[in-house]
């Protein structure tokens, strides 16, 4: 696994060992950040269920202002420290070590304000998107900076809804078994 394009390119990252990681393909990061292309510099990348952080770490490689980390899984943890280390990233992140669930009110909470999500719970964990999704178009929407993009990565074959209260699905990108579902804000949320 490596970073695909920007400050650190090329340089290899390191999964967690002994889990059922299943880290994004860098031919699907790559299409994913090539959507994202315009709205990367400055913005607050919100990763969840990090795994290794490479999505995360990618994003501030092409010029994120910021990448915040949720993830729970201790050797998930350890792997993302180790790689911001080897890649001596000191700032321009946080790192919320705890679930989902409780990670979203926390950020709300504390007034944060992201410009774009992405979520890769294991494909297993099918009520974990339905979570995520809901807390986003929900009770914790006021997280999503106006104009911000929520991207799910998923298998293809297990298809999302395509409203998650005020979140509706934009775009849906396939590649091989996996899928990427865009979701924005609906103009009624």
């Amino acid at each position: 696994m490596r970073i695909i394009a920007g400050q650190f390119r090329s340089r290899v990252l390191h999964a967690p060992q002994g889990l059922d990681v299943r880290p994004t393909t860098d031919r699907l990061r790559e299409t994913l950040f090539n959507v994202l292309a315009p709205r990367m510099a400055g913005s607050v990348f919100l990763d969840l269920y990090a795994g290794s952080g490479a999505v995360g770490i990618e994003a501030l490689s092409r010029g994120a202002g910021e990448s915040i980390f949720v993830e729970q899984a201790q050797p998930s943890l350890r792997a993302i420290r180790a790689n911001l280390a080897s890649l001596g990233i000191r700032g321009g992140y946080a790192l919320e070590p705890r679930c989902v669930a409780a990670a979203l009110p926390r950020l709300l909470e504390a007034r944060r304000s992201v410009d774009i999500v992405f979520l890769d719970p294991p494909y297993s964990a099918a009520d974990q998107y339905t979570l995520a999704l809901a807390l986003l178009g929900g009770n914790c929407r006021a997280l999503l900076s106006p104009g911000a993009l929520v991207i799910a990565e998923h298998d293809k074959r297990h298809a999302l809804d395509d409203r998650h209260g005020a979140l509706l699905r934009t775009r849906l990108l396939q590649q091989g078994d996996a899928a990427l579902s865009f979701y924005r804000i609906s103009e009624e949320g």
